[in-house]
C-alpha cells in the first residue's frame, strides 16, 4: 500500500538521512496497526517531516533473507530473551538491488547494535560470502564462534521512511508484509495460506496486507511519533519480523512473547 500523502512532503535524500539520523546504536519501538492508522499517523507527522526520496521514489521494495542453524538458536534465543542472541541477514532494496548483509546484537540498556557491509546480490542466500565479518562481529560482543547456518525465512514489504528533523529520529512504515518459511519442517498453523507455485518444496506463505508495522528509531528519548502513537492507544509490541513472522508458520515452535500478537494480527 502507498501512501499519497508522502507526494507532498519536502524530500531528503539518503546519504543526509544516513549523516543526520543513521542510529546504528539505537532504541526501536514497534508498533503493529491498520494501515488506515499509519496513513493518520503520517498525515499528522507531514507537516514537520521530511520523506526519504531516491531518484523519485518514496516507496520501496524490501527483501530479508533471515539465517539460522537447524536448531534455529537464533530464533529460540530471542523467544527466551536470551542476552546472548543475535540475528543474521541478508537485505536486498529490490527497487535498486543492492544487497548488505547485517548482523544485530543487543546493545546496553535495551538498544540494539546493528553491523553492515555490501553484499553480492546473487550470494544473497547465503552467508558464506561473509564468514570473516560475521565472525568478528559474534566474537567482539561475546557470542562465542558462528555457527552453521543456513537460510531459514525470506521476508518482504514496502517501506517508507520519514525524518523527524526536530530530533533527528526515524520512523518506517511498513505494509504489504509476506513471510516464507524456507524448507522448514512441520509446518502447521491456522494462518497459513497455500505454498505458492514457484516456492521451494515445503515452504509455507503469510500475508497480512491490511497491517502496517511502525518502527520509531531513536536514541534514549521517545519521538513525536511515539507521543502520538500513545495518545492514540497504540502501545510498544516486542514484534521482530524474523521470530514473530517464524513463529506465525511454525506452530510447533515456542512463542509466548508473541502469543497475543500473533491471535491479533497474523491471520492469513
Amino acid at each position: 500500500m502507498t501512501f499519497p500523502i508522502l507526494a507532498h512532503l519536502p524530500a531528503v535524500g539518503l546519504a543526509e538521512l544516513e549523516e543526520r539520523a543513521a542510529l546504528q546504536s539505537r532504541v526501536d519501538r514497534k508498533y503493529v496497526l491498520p494501515v488506515e492508522d499509519a496513513g493518520e499517523l503520517l498525515a499528522t507527522l507531514a507537516p514537520t517531516s521530511r520523506v526519504l526520496d531516491i531518484e523519485g521514489c518514496r516507496h520501496f521494495t524490501y527483501e530479508s533473507i533471515y539465517f539460522d542453524t537447524p536448531e534455529l538458536i537464533s530464533y529460540r534465543r530471542t523467544a527466551h530473551r536470551h542476552r546472548r542472541r543475535f540475528k543474521i541477514r541478508t537485505r536486498t532494496y529490490v527497487d535498486s538491488g543492492l544487497c548488505v548483509l547485517e548482523v544485530k546484537v543487543p546493545g546496553p540498556r535495551g538498544s540494539t547494535v546493528k553491523y553492515r557491509v555490501p553484499y553480492e546480490h546473487g550470494e544473497r542466500d547465503s552467508v558464506d560470502g561473509g564468514t570473516a565479518f560475521v565472525d568478528e562481529i559474534l566474537t567482539r560482543h561475546g557470542l562465542g564462534r558462528r555457527p552453521p547456518l543456513r537460510p531459514t525465512l525470506t521476508t518482504a514489504y514496502l517501506r517508507c521512511t520519514l525524518l523527524l528533523p526536530q530530533s533527528d529520529s526515524r520512523v518506517t512504515v511498513d505494509t504489504d508484509l509476506s513471510w516464507t518459511a524456507l524448507s522448514s519442517p512441520a509446518l502447521s498453523s491456522p494462518a497459513l495460506s497455500s505454498p505458492a507455485p514457484s516456492s521451494p518444496t515445503g515452504a509455507a506463505h503469510l500475508r497480512i496486507p491490511g497491517t502496517a508495522v511502525v518502527e520509531t528509531k531513536t536514541g534514549s528519548a521517545a519521538s513525536v511519533a511515539d507521543r502520538l502513537l500513545w495518545s492514540r492507544g497504540h502501545r510498544p509490541v516486542a514484534i521482530s519480523k524474523y521470530a514473530t513472522g517464524l513463529a506465525a508458520l511454525r506452530g510447533d515452535l515456542p512463542a509466548a512473547p508473541w502469543r497475543r500478537l500473533l491471535r491479533r494480527h497474523f491471520t492469513a
